[in-house]
């Protein structure tokens, strides 16, 4: 009889096990990336800070409340206090609230500072929205393109397609040409819109802006590491708000000269480029 049963616990107990790893991982998932620049980080850090802020005054005042029920219960023969107020407490529950709101201010208002300074960048984008894709323009060097959801994510989307999702690499994620930045450049970006509000959003980049039509929202990144960096539209903005994916590919300094020579040659554009490599 122990052995008809030792089986199915031992795969309740693998499933389990199963389940709890795949749990941590996805509860992992749910936090800010970090990110590969220096504005993501130090958001990063600061959403931490704050966090265990919380956690402590959670953990204090609930700490207290269950402190206070358990010890002040009505079985164990505890009289209600007969009081109206308390000054110095009055004072306290005022004073530290607004000592903490203080020490977390600091720091958030320093780095919406920093976010917002996009002087002395090294590189100009113009980014504009429209339903349903994106417009880039290096203002910097004439070049200018389009970029659209995939061909192949665009056909398996389509209603009795037959085509399997599961069967393409980076599905509703992948674009036909992606936005290409040099690392260790601050690049600026100009964004706006044509028709609806749009919003154009990297989480890797640390930043997030609307795309209003008639108005040009300003942000910057420098990119530390080279790689592709997943983003998308966060406003919405039509029955195809979901397919409009956003990639930018991150290269070197060097090759990003090399994109955008071959991309004036192609466009016909004889003007020199402003070179980044240094």
């Amino acid at each position: 009889m122990a052995s008809a049963f030792a089986q199915p616990l031992s795969r309740f107990a693998g499933i389990a096990a199963l389940m709890s790893v795949s749990s941590l991982a996805s509860a992992i998932e749910y936090n800010l990336p970090v990110g590969v620049t220096q504005l993501s980080r130090e958001t990063f850090d600061l959403h931490m800070l704050i966090f265990w802020i919380c956690v402590v005054i959670g953990a204090l005042v609930f700490g207290v409340m269950g402190y206070s029920l358990f010890a002040h219960r009505k079985s164990r023969g505890a009289e209600p206090a007969h009081f109206h107020h308390s000054t110095g407490v009055e004072i306290a529950w005022t004073t530290v609230p607004f000592i903490i709101l203080i020490a977390m201010a600091i720091p958030a208002a320093k780095l919406l500072i920093k976010m917002e300074d996009t002087t002395n960048s090294d590189l100009v984008v113009k980014v504009t929205g429209f339903q349903w894709g994106w417009h880039y323009e290096y203002l910097d060097n004439g070049v200018q393109h389009y970029s659209m959801l995939d061909a192949r994510s665009n056909a398996a989307r389509q209603k009795n397609s037959g085509i399997d999702v599961n069967e393409i690499e980076h599905y509703l994620r992948d674009v036909d040409k992606p936005l290409v930045l040099p690392t260790g450049k601050k690049v600026k970006f100009l964004i706006t819109s044509i028709d609806v509000i749009h919003s154009w959003w990297v989480p890797e980049l640390g930043g997030k802006k609307d795309a209003n039509p008639g108005a040009v929202n300003q942000m910057w990144a420098e990119i530390d590491e080279e790689g592709r960096y997943d983003g998308k539209c966060t406003e919405l903005c039509g029955k195809d708000h979901g397919y409009m994916p956003i990639v930018v590919q991150a290269v070197s300094p060097a090759a990003f000269d090399k994109y955008i020579k071959n991309a004036q040659a192609e466009a016909g554009i004889k003007a020199p480029s402003v070179a980044v490599a240094q």
